[in-house]
């Protein structure tokens, strides 16, 4: 385990995520918040959370991050990424853990454009025969 600060991003949809880790006491601060106070959902905290809970590092590391755009669990997404980066650049031990826990592949899925003549993306005006 190493003493320094580490900076790592994480990406999910439109949000981006700046983490920045170091050896601590397992303290989460979003944008200066609490994790409680900015992500009130439990499904969103436990999504977030998973890298350090799969590698048994909860306790192990505080967790600084800035979180900008996006919505919650695209947010959530992003910070979740960030935090498995983060893992593999302290320890490469955890790479093959966090590897297969699928949770350093960046989810590419993003919001499929409008097309002219189209409502949203895919749906059409309603069709009127008469």
């Amino acid at each position: 385990m190493t003493t320094e600060t580490t900076t790592t991003t994480g990406r999910r949809k439109e949000a981006t995520a700046r983490v920045r880790m170091r050896p601590g006491t397992g303290t989460i601060t979003i944008n200066g918040r609490a994790l409680d106070n900015y992500f009130t959902s439990a499904t969103h905290r436990q999504m977030l959370t998973q890298p350090l809970r799969d590698t048994n590092t909860e306790v192990l590391y505080d967790v600084d991050a800035t979180i900008d755009g996006g919505g919650v669990a695209g947010q959530a997404g992003a910070l979740r990424h960030g935090i498995a980066r983060a893992l593999v650049e302290v320890n490469e031990e955890l790479r093959g853990t966090l590897k297969k826990a699928g949770l350093l592949t960046r989810d590419s899925r993003k919001k499929e454009s409008k097309k002219y003549g189209l409502k949203k993306a895919r749906k059409a005006p309603q069709y009127s025969k008469r």
